[in-house]
């Protein structure tokens, strides 16, 4: 059973994220993990809990 954890900003709509599971599960498949088997955990992280070279992404 993998488990796939998808971390990304929070703001995508529920029609993104179905079809973002649906592509990885799709990719699961195509190397032999039966999509039954497949979980997908989305962490949605606000801008100001994310940073990258010393800068919150919400000041970008």
């Amino acid at each position: 059973m993998p488990v796939v954890t998808v971390e990304m900003w929070a703001g995508r709509s529920i029609e993104q994220k179905k079809k973002l599971v649906e592509g990885i599960t799709a990719v699961m498949a195509d190397i032999g993990v039966p999509a039954e088997a497949v979980h997908i955990i989305i962490k949605d992280v606000p801008k100001h809990n994310w940073a990258t070279a010393g800068k919150l992404a919400s000041e970008e």
